[in-house]
């Protein structure tokens, strides 16, 4: 899907439309249920709702990333033609930097008992700081890794169309739009460290945990062409995210005391998400209605 996605449809830069993200995020989110599906029938009913309830928080948290990649492209004036080819490449590499998180939290819940609980204290604190954090910002001029690219590389101070690397006089150089994608990259790593133990919180079986993010983070991209001309009418999602990041942090605490079942799980993180896209529309209603229009409505 990812070489047809590229290869065929995308092959040619251009700006994504509304109409042509939406329809692709009806087909990543179509292919996820249609998976999930061959889960249920294949692996029965238990797999099939412990995916759809990995998938579900995965895909909101996913979202958390949009408004970040939104700053980004903003900060580095990323021309709209190129945003999608970006978003490609930044999410192959989370593909892989999950698999290798995935891996690495299995390894430690088995070996390591205990790291359960510390996990759930992780997603406990993310969840109150995401809580009451502030606008988000990015300080491209802080990232460590973009520091030590550019002493070891030199970057062009322009954009050449597509290209992540131009060659001058011999000599190989990084353009804007690389160092672009180390930005979505080391961004996407510290997301993951949410992320993951969030779905470990759900289930340690490493087919489950790592499909269910390979879907979410498939969608991302259509994703973010929809939504980003209306992400700022969530207003209050990051709270519902926040509450999201609290129950499953405070499910893993309560891993050895009681169990919280599944079916249970996704109806609570469904019912938070409900709530603040609602109220996120309610309060972007009360915004969009003119002054003393209530008023007239009522005589």
């Amino acid at each position: 899907m990812l070489a047809l996605d590229l290869g065929v449809f995308h092959r040619k830069s251009h700006t994504v439309g509304m109409k042509e993200a939406l329809t692709w995020s009806g087909v990543w989110i179509a292919l996820a249920l249609i998976f999930n599906a061959g889960i249920w029938y294949w692996h029965g009913t238990t797999k099939g709702l412990t995916f759809l309830t990995g998938y579900v928080v995965e895909l909101s948290l996913s979202v958390d990333n949009l408004f970040v990649f939104l700053l980004i492209f903003a900060y580095f004036k990323v021309p709209a033609q190129y945003q999608h080819k970006v978003l490609f490449w930044g999410i192959l590499g989370a593909l892989v930097m999950r698999a290798v998180f995935i891996g690495a939290g299995i390894a430690l819940i088995q070996k390591f008992h205990w790291i359960i609980y510390v996990f759930g204290a992780v997603l406990v604190i993310s969840g109150l700081k995401m809580a009451f954090e502030k606008d988000k910002e990015v300080h491209p001029e802080k990232n460590p890794v973009l520091k030590l690219f550019r002493r070891f590389m030199p970057v062009t101070g322009e954009y050449h169309g597509g290209d992540f690397f131009v060659k001058r006089e011999k000599l190989w150089l990084a353009t804007p739009l690389f160092i672009v994608l180390l930005m979505l990259e080391t961004t996407d790593l510290v997301f993951a460290v949410d992320s993951v133990p969030a779905v470990l919180a759900i289930t340690t079986d490493p087919f489950i945990v790592y499909t269910s993010n390979v879907f979410a983070i498939l969608g991302l991209r259509s994703m973010f062409f929809a939504l980003a001309g209306v992400m700022k009418l969530f207003h209050y999602l990051h709270y519902g995210l926040a509450a999201v990041l609290v129950f499953v942090g405070g499910k893993m605490l309560l891993a050895g005391f009681y169990k919280i079942p599944t079916l249970a799980s996704l109806l609570v993180i469904i019912g938070l998400l409900a709530v603040a896209v609602v109220a996120s529309l309610l309060h972007a209603a009360r915004r969009t209605t003119p002054a003393g229009a209530s008023k007239t409505g009522a005589q």
